[in-house]
């Protein structure tokens, strides 16, 4: 009999469970329809948007901070490796041996104690201001759930007094209903709105205590660091010291390309020699004076053909008869003829034309961005001048394309004539004190490595 009663009461709850269910949603029904008026509190609904916002913006800052102690648990293990490895290549004969061990292993309980203060002080912290969140959460939608009961018992109330057959028993108890209802839910609303905007105000003090707490840790941390660091730098200084005659020597990024002064030499040479169309004609079969032809300067970048026009021929010489240029226009055509008709003209005046060369000139650049132009070649710098740089190191050239640097030299860096003749990690420029001394580009200027150099202006 009592498992019966038992299972009648547990029934007989699930159905008044599921009676409250319907009537809430008919109640939500009629008011979204406007049939039912809704009990409005914006003053409540501005807490709960303030509720909604304090916690999206805790869960952000707890993601956030645990992403950051598994860097900073990788950052550890990372140094724990850098500094095994240390000690493995340091032979126990080098000076400051025992040093080096001591410094890992504090190195080591550094991090360790960091990271276990950052969960202690900021995590533990934020997953105990975040806790109360859940709770709070579910009072406020058992609020709302306990309005709806609210307002539907108000408005089955107000339908049974309206009602033009009055049932006195069923309005006293629809308003017993009423009252209830408005008891258990002005309970939770009072509790509800002294305690959200007190949350709310919270956010303030947590966040100062939460960040003032990674700062200060972070600021300990890092000077206890410097100091192993300093430890660790004063260590290797007695080795570099003892073995100061194994410096490890800075080595330019190696060039790829032909050297490029040397193809400028090559190129010069070849110009230089003399053409075989230039030497002296062989004298006529009849007998005529020779006459040298006239020297022309040609663009010797330009292929050769650029130099005539279509269908013209220039005259080997002044003294060539007319009657050849007319019998060649007849073999090549109208077009030819009055080719051939210039040709006569120029014979007969005793001068030979040429057609202008177009030079085209592009801007200078540097590792292929455009830089420099008019404004920036100033009277006192070499043309085209892009910026000063100051080596660091000093540089023994290879080849007789390239600055000897010293250690303090300034360097005018100047773009490539040839933007491909530019190797990567590598500029083109003439050192300051030459400049001043011979103003001359074409025997100062050279390449250097770009890594031996800091930029100056």
């Amino acid at each position: 009999m009592a498992e019966l009663g038992s299972k009648g009461v547990t029934a007989g709850k699930i159905a008044s469970n599921v009676q409250k269910k319907l009537t809430r949603a008919q109640e939500k029904v009629l008011q979204k329809l406007g049939k039912a008026d809704e009990t409005k509190d914006e003053q409540f609904e501005q807490c709960v948007q303030n509720f909604n916002k304090q916690l999206s913006e805790g869960t952000r800052l707890q993601k956030d901070l645990r992403t950051y102690l598994a860097s900073v648990k990788a950052m550890h293990e990372a140094s724990k490796k850098l500094t095994e490895c240390l000690q493995e290549v340091y032979e126990p004969d080098w000076p400051g041996r025992d040093d080096t061990n001591k410094i890992a292993e504090n190195n080591d309980l550094l991090w360790t104690d960091f990271h276990q203060k950052l969960v202690d002080q900021a995590l533990l912290t934020m997953d105990t201001y975040l806790g109360q969140f859940p709770d709070i959460k579910s009072r406020i939608a058992k609020r709302g759930r306990k309005l709806v009961d609210y307002d539907s018992a108000r408005h089955h109330f107000e339908a049974l007094q309206t009602a033009k057959k009055k049932d006195e028993t069923k309005i006293a108890k629809a308003e017993e209903e009423l009252v209830k209802a408005q008891k258990v839910f002005e309970e939770m609303n009072v509790d509800l709105q002294e305690e959200l905007p007190s949350l709310w105000n919270s956010r303030v003090g947590f966040y100062v205590n939460t960040f003032q707490s990674i700062a200060g840790l972070e600021e300990n941390f890092h000077k206890e660091m410097s100091k192993l660091n300093q430890n660790l730098h004063d260590v290797l200084l007695g080795l570099d010291k003892q073995y100061s005659g194994n410096a490890f020597p800075i080595k330019a990024q190696p060039r790829k390309k032909t050297k490029l002064f040397a193809r400028l030499r090559k190129k010069m040479s070849s110009d230089s020699t003399p053409a075989k169309a230039n030497k002296s004609p062989s004298p006529p079969p009849d007998g005529s004076p020779i006459t040298s032809p006239e020297t022309k300067t040609v663009n010797h970048e330009l292929e050769p053909s650029t130099l005539e026009a279509p269908g013209a021929s220039i005259p080997k010489s002044p003294s060539q008869p007319a009657e050849a240029a007319h019998a060649g226009a007849e073999a090549a055509g109208s077009e030819a003829a009055a080719g051939a008709e210039a040709s006569k003209t120029e014979a007969d005046s005793g001068s030979t034309s040429l057609p202008a060369v177009v030079v085209e000139t592009f801007p200078a650049t540097v590792n292929g961005t455009v830089e420099g132009g008019a404004s920036s070649e100033r009277a006192d710098m070499p043309p085209g001048f892009l910026f000063k740089v100051q080596a660091m190191h000093d540089y023994t050239a290879t080849d007789s394309d390239e600055l000897q640097l010293k250690a303090g030299d300034v360097v005018l860096v100047i773009p490539f004539e040839n933007p491909e003749e530019q190797d990567e990690g590598w500029l083109m420029g003439v050192k300051e004190s030459d400049w001043i001394q011979r103003k001359e580009l074409d025997q100062c200027r050279g390449v250097f490595p770009e890594n031996f150099t800091e930029r100056v202006q």
